[in-house]
This record gives C-alpha cells, structure tokens and sequence, in this order.
C-alpha cells in the first residue's frame, strides 16, 4: 500500500513553466514532487504536455471548463450561503494522478473492505454473532440512533446490503492512504465524479487521451446491471427509479444528472405510492409499478409509517413492501448503521472474524472513549487529536484539539466523562498536498479521495478514480465542500491504451425511436403547472406595476384620479385607498420588499424554487434568464432608495419574464410537460385580465379614456387596437378585444380555447365532456364568451356596469372550477411539498 518515494534513478527533467514555481509543503508527502524536489515519474507527461501549452493556452483552456461548468448548470448547495442554490460546482484543472501499479493495490484492499461491511451489516441485522463473540460492544448497536429495528430481520435481494458503497481515503505524510470514513448509507459525489471527467476530457482532450487514463463508464456500467438484477419481478425491463430528497438537498444536481445518465426516473417521495405492498409511481396515465429504488435519502426518513414519523421525503409503507419482497432499494435500509466512527477501532479483528483474512486499508487511527483504556488515552491526548460523535446520527461536528484553549480542552473532555460512549478521539492526519491551479498560480492544496465500489458477481467492482476534494487554502486542514473547498477529477493513469466504454449506444447501431411522454409524474406536472401560473402572476404584477407608476411618477400624467386610484387597487388588492405623497412608495416596497407576501420578490422566489425542481425539465437559456431575474430583483430590493430606476427594472423585468416563459416552453416538445406548463400560463394570465378589467371598468367614470389607454398597455394590445379603430377609445370595443376576441392571443377567449384544446388531449377514462367537470367548464365558458352581448353588457346603469361585472365573475369561477378540477383529476393523489404549500394560494374569487 505505500507508494514509491525515494527520488528516480533516471534524471527528473527540469521542472520549467507549469512545475517551476510550485513549491511542496515541508514535511508533507507530495503527490506531483518526490523528495528531492523533482517530478514523480507518472507526473512527467502529463508536465510536460502542459507546458507545451503554453500559459496563454492554459488559461483558454481553464476558462473553457469553467463555462462548461456554467453552462451545464452545475451547483453544489452550501446551507447557509447567500448564493443559496446557485453555487456553482468549484472544479480544479489540475487532476490527481495515480499511477495504475499503485491504484490496483487499493483496488483490492477497497474491495476487501466492503466485502467485510456487507457482512457485518448482515451479521449485525441478524444473527448478531460478533456480539456473542465479544468483538464489537453491544452499546454500538443497541445505544445506536442508526440501528434501525423495524429492518431487523430483513433479508435484502441477492444477499447484498451494500450496493454502493465509498470511502474517503487520506494519504498520511509516511505517504501510505488510510481510510478516514466509510459511506454506506446512501453515498453521494459520484455524478459529481462524472461531471468532472466530463469537463476536463473536453477542456484537455489530448492530455486526456496520451496520458491512459482508465474510463469511468464500466463502474457506471455495472452499477446499472447491478440494479436490474435487484428487481425482484419484472427483471426483463425493471422500473428503476432514483429517490431524491429534492432541490434543497445540497448534492441535488447529482441526483439529477446521474438519473439522466444511468436513464432512470428522478422522484421524490410523493411522487411513489404503496398499494398492496407493492410501489408505484403515480403518472398522469396511472400508477406504474416500481421494481428497484436507487435512494439518495437517509434510512431513518425512508417510511414515515416505521421510522421517522414527520418525514416528507420517504414513501409510507415502503418497508412492508420491502418485507414482501415486492420492491428492492439501495443501499438496503439500515445500511447508514456503519457511518459511525465508532465501528473503526473494531474493523481488524472483524476482519479477520468473517474473512480470517488482515485488514489491508487501515482506518485512520481512531479510539472508542466507550472503553476504559480508550477513554484515557483521549483525555491525556486531547491537545493533539480530532474528537467526532462516535454515533453520528446524535449531531455534532469534529472538534480539533489543536485550536482550543485550556479551559475550552476542561469544558470539552468533563463533555466526554459524562457521555464517553458518545464520542470517538481520531489520530490528525495531516495529509499529503497536490498541486492546484488558483488565481493563475499553482498551489498546494491538501486533498481527500473518495472512491465508489459496486456490487457485482458476489464481489465488488471499483470506480477506476473517484471524487477527490481539496482545501479552500494552502494553511486549512479541513477538506469539505461546505467550508469553501474545491474537487478534482482523479485520473488512473494505466500502462497502455485504454478501451473506450460507454452507456450510450454505439453510432452504428440504430436507437429505437421514440415519441413518448405518458409516464409523466403527477408531481412534475403539478409543478411544472404551478411554475407557468407563477411566471404569469409575476409578468402581470409587472406590467401592472409599471403603469401605474409609469402616471404616478409623471407630474403631468395624473389628469384622471380615478384611474390612477383603480390601477393602485388592482395592484395592490386593497379597496379604498387613496392619492397620497406617500403612495409610491408604498407600491414600491409591495413590489420589493423582501419579506412582503404576495410582492414581485416573493413571487419571484417561488418561480426559482419550482423552477429548481424542474432542472431537469428546463433549458439552460431559460435557467440562465431566470437567475438574471433572481439576482437583479434581489440586488434592486436591496437598494436603500428603491424610486431610483424602478421603471428601467420594471421594464426589463417585462422582457426577461417574456423570455423565460418563451424560451422554457419553445425548448419542449408538445407533450404533457408542455401542455401543463401552457395551461398554468393561460389559466393565470385570463384570470389576471378578467381581474384588471373588473378592477378598472365595471365602476364607469366621467371619462373613461384614461382607463381603457391603461387596461389596453397593460393587455399589451393597444397597438391592435389602435389598428382596428384608430385612436377613437370605446369600452365595448376594448372589452370585445379583452374579452371575446379568439383572434387575439392577449384575451381572454384566446386562453380559453387553447386550455380547452390541452383539456381534450390529457389521458382520461372517458373522453365525453359531462364525465369531465375540466372540460364542462371549458366548453362553459367557450360558449358563454361566443354569446355574450359586449355591448349591452358594458351599458352602465346607475354608474356600474353590473352584467359586465357577472361576465367577468362567472369566467374566473368557471377557470377556477377548472383548475380545482385539475387538481383532483391529476395532482391530488400526490401530497403537497411542504416547501410549496404556501406557494399556492387559493384564488381569489
């Protein structure tokens, strides 16, 4: 396991350009530099052929991958960072380099310990046999918050508990790699993995290829057969689906990409139902049955009927399916057991337990303060070791001795006495450094390797590299994602050409061709309609907004009180209010307030956090354009005078969301994704007109020109209605063009019929309209539209215009009736996010 480290027998070259002014830290095992200060051998070429490219070239080449990670819309969630979701993935351009002589023995010893986990795992849900024999302490499992009883007894398809499993492994300065932690719960980074080789194959293509790295594509290959052959029925053509917690989880892109690649359905825990012990994924065209659950969420939040009984993200019942033998998920439940710490000290003598074979890869020497000696040791060590929670799923983060004080060390090991069982002491290991590129220089970072392992055949197949993480800065010792570090991709440099493998079909062999989309998730539909209602509500507030302030603000434009009085209350929803010097801004902090509910801002941020859900489903234009729109409303809210350019930020607010909406539905295809999105966007922009006209012409005035010019700007039709009419301002003509005219994409007939087309090509058990209350109320309302007597309807009688006013009242009854019908025929078997729920107001009547 220890690498070569004496200096080559042959000249190193001369280190020049790249190299030349990288500098090692003292004392630390180097990964590109031997001890004499020159080149590794395996480093040489890859030098080299950087060199050869020149700094200049170099650069391009950086700033490539960088757009790359930009345009694929690569992010990493740090909780509590103001950038929030928006992160992008941090990606060094310097790759790890391992030469394959000294990755095959960590190969094997990798596979050794997985091998053991599964075991134990068994053991441990079983039998309990190491207990018996003394070689793990009983409080490890029973005093275990991740010891799950309700699994204890199950028997998981094909004997395997583990079937993905990591290990984040540190290069100690004796420079022999040990194992830090194990990840068997539900390991995350591997998309990541693969979005790196991905990036840096295209930026450095003849680096890649001369240099022999080994392929990533069989790992992914044999995870993927793995899973099929989990299935317990079915197995022809399984139904695999990957289980995600959702966008807020900070390793969701991950998830969603890599069920893209490996060609799986993403879900989330609603989007899966129990029936009969049996699960299903509810899609507009039925429940479909599932066969294998690839899960990216945490064991204890699986089943809210058995474990966690305020979870949201876990399918209820998923564990009597599970006993049933109807349904199979990795990792099994139960497997998250062995993250804790605790279990390291034991690993050798289980080892050799189940094996009757020696531990190959050491664990990071760590002592279990559950044990006498063990405690002693921690607490005369303290100064100089890391203490963890020997049982994670109790919280808590390291603690470095080094960097507290005296009385911090007291209060910290009086903390251990109390509740040795709790805490774990580990040995620092200060790992070995890589080079990094950062700022236009090359620096010593400090680095951990993740690597994955499938099962397969009884054994486990290794990912050929891995997820490799560096320090924020060339002093810090933590390596984490969360605390400002950065990745790597990690290349095997083999002795010979490598064969190219892939998961896409070869080009010679033809694909099946397809015209789908029935399998839509009920979920995904109900978002992607909520996200084309919300894109519309924040377009109309907009337009609304600017003409009214558009006449506040123009000391010449406030000839008509009443007008300006009516465009305040349709915007602001409140009867009542009145001209004052103090009403602009009033508006203006509604609009931009950060906290204001039913604002632009809290609009805006329910737009990003639907549109957030449906990455997948969302072009990268249209992705871009709406963090445009995030980011400059966020900015202008910020503003301690927000009067200052509202008219210019209302004006390319209009444009953006224009563009967003135009782009995100010109980029789908015609299938239910797209008409789902179309309906919300109908839906709420007729309701939103039928609302403005109510609010601005049932009431008549002594002149009614001002009126109808805003109502016309904000329908965005008066250069039509200018051409039909010249310059003459007539209330019914306005209302026919509003209202009744089919012909203009603005009305609110024009809405009408395409929801009603959409309606008629949704999956449904009868296509008759009177078994269909949606589409009743579409033909409703068609009819009543067609009908309608604009003229003796926009007469004012006694000041009111009270048969437009019940036109108007009757068409937002019947499109609200038409999306509760919606609701129930296609959305309400699927329970409503709890990040959503006050995102979806009831509509207003």
């Amino acid at each position: 396991m220890t690498p070569e480290t004496s200096a080559p027998t042959l000249p190193a070259p001369l280190r020049r350009g790249f190299a030349g002014g990288y500098t090692a830290q003292p004392s630390t095992f180097d990964e590109m530099l031997d001890a004499d200060g020159s080149l590794r051998p395996h480093w040489r070429m890859f030098v080299s052929m950087l060199d050869d490219l020149g700094h200049d070239e170099l650069m391009r080449r950086w700033e490539q991958g960088r757009r790359l990670i930009h345009e694929n819309g690569i992010t990493h969630n740090v909780y509590g960072d103001p950038k929030g979701i928006d992160r992008p993935w941090s990606l060094d351009f310097i790759p790890l380099l391992l030469p394959v002589d000294q990755w095959s023995r960590i190969d094997a010893a990798l596979i050794q310990r997985a091998r053991l986990l599964d075991l134990l795992l068994a053991d441990l849900y079983g039998p309990a046999r190491c207990l018996a024999a003394g070689l793990l302490p009983r409080e490890l499992l029973y005093a275990n918050p991740g010891f799950l009883r309700p699994c204890h007894g199950l028997a998981p398809p094909r004997g395997h508990w583990l079937h993905l499993y990591a290990a984040d492994m540190v290069r100690s300065t004796d420079g022999q790699f040990q194992v830090l932690s194990d990840r068997t719960q539900a390991p995350s980074g591997a998309g990541y993995t693969l979005e790196n080789r991905i990036v840096l194959s295209r930026a450095l293509p003849t680096l890649f290829r001369q240099c022999h790295v080994e392929r990533l594509a069989p790992f992914f290959v044999a995870l993927r057969q793995t899973l099929i052959e989990l299935a317990p029925a079915n197995r022809e053509n399984p139904r695999v689906v990957l289980l995600t917690p959702g966008p807020y989880n900070e390793t969701y892109f991950e998830h969603a990409y890599l069920a893209r690649y490996l060609g799986y359905t993403l879900v989330q825990g609603n989007d899966l139902t129990v029936r009969d012990a049996r699960v299903f994924l509810k899609t507009l065209s039925g429940l479909q049955r599932v066969d294998v659950i690839l899960r990216r969420v945490d064991d204890n939040y699986c089943d809210s009927l058995e474990l966690y009984a305020h979870s949201h993200l876990g399918v209820p019942g998923l564990l009597e399916a599970i006993r049933e033998g109807n349904v199979s998920v990795a990792n099994a439940l139960g497997s998250g057991l062995l993250q804790a710490p605790a279990f390291l000290p034991f690993l050798p003598g289980l080892c050799r337990f189940f094996l009757n074979e020696d531990l190959d890869l050491p664990s990071v020497q760590t002592w279990w303060c559950g044990q006498p000696q063990a405690l002693q040791y921690v607490l005369d060590n303290l100064r100089h070791l890391v203490v963890k929670p020997a049982l994670p799923a109790i919280g808590g983060e390291p603690i470095f001795g080094r960097e507290l004080s005296t009385v911090d060390l007291e209060t910290l090991a009086a903390r251990i006495r109390a509740r040795p069982i709790e805490f774990v002491g580990q040995e620092h290991v200060v790992s070995c450094t890589a080079p990094a590129l950062q700022n236009d220089q090359v620096q010593s970072r400090r680095f951990v390797v993740r690597s994955y392992l499938a099962a397969t055949n009884g054994s486990y197949t290794v990912m050929p590299g891995g997820l490799t993480r560096i320090t924020g800065s060339t002093d810090s010792l933590v390596v984490s994602l969360q605390k400002g570090g950065g990745s790597k991709d990690t290349w095997i440099l083999a002795d010979r050409p490598v064969n190219d493998v892939t998961l896409l079909a070869p080009t010679s062999q033809p694909i099946e061709l397809t015209r789908g989309g029935g399998d839509l998730p009920s979920r995904v539909a109900d978002d992607l309609y909520w996200l084309g209602r919300y894109v519309q509500r924040a377009e109309s507030t907009v337009r609304l907004a600017r003409s009214t302030l558009t006449r506040l603000m123009d000391p010449g434009g406030i000839q008509n009180r009443a007008a300006v009085e009516r465009l305040i209350v349709a915007l602001l929803g409140k009867p009542g209010l009145l001209l004052s010097e103090w009403i602009e801004q009033e508006l203006i902090d509604a609009l931009f307030a950060p906290h204001r509910a039913g604002g632009l801002t809290s609009i805006v941020s329910h737009v990003h956090a639907l549109a957030s859900v449906l990455r997948d489903r969302i072009s990268g234009d249209a992705w871009r354009i709406l963090q445009t729109i995030q980011r400059d409303i966020t900015l202008f809210g910020d503003n301690s005078d927000r009067s200052i350019g509202v008219l210019e930020m209302l004006d390319k607010l209009v444009l953006s969301f224009a563009a967003f909406i135009g782009l995100a539905m010109d980029s789908m295809t015609r299938s239910q994704s797209w008409r789902f999105l179309d309906m919300g966007h109908r839906i709420e922009r007729a309701l939103a007109l039928s609302r403005l006209i109510q609010a601005m012409l049932v009431g008549s005035a002594t002149e009614d020109s001002p009126l109808l010019e805003a109502v016309l700007e904000i329908a965005d039709s008066s250069l039509t209605y200018r051409r039909r009419y010249m310059a003459h301002l007539e209330v019914a003509a306005v209302v026919d063009l509003l209202v009744a005219d089919e012909t203009n994409p603005r009305a609110v007939a024009f809405q009408v019929n395409a929801i009603d087309e959409h309606l008629a090509s949704l999956p449904r058990e009868s296509s008759h309209p009177q078994r269909n209350p949606d589409r009743q109320s579409a033909l409703q309302l068609r009819t009543k539209l067609k009908l309608a007597d604009l003229r003796a309807a926009c007469a004012s009688v006694d000041g009111r215009r009270t048969r437009l006013d019940d036109l108007l009242t009757e068409s937002i009854d019947e499109l609200a009736k038409i999306s509760e019908s919606l609701s129930h025929l296609y959305f309400s078997h699927a329970s409503a996010s709890r990040k959503f729920i006050t995102a979806r107001p009831e509509l207003k009547s």
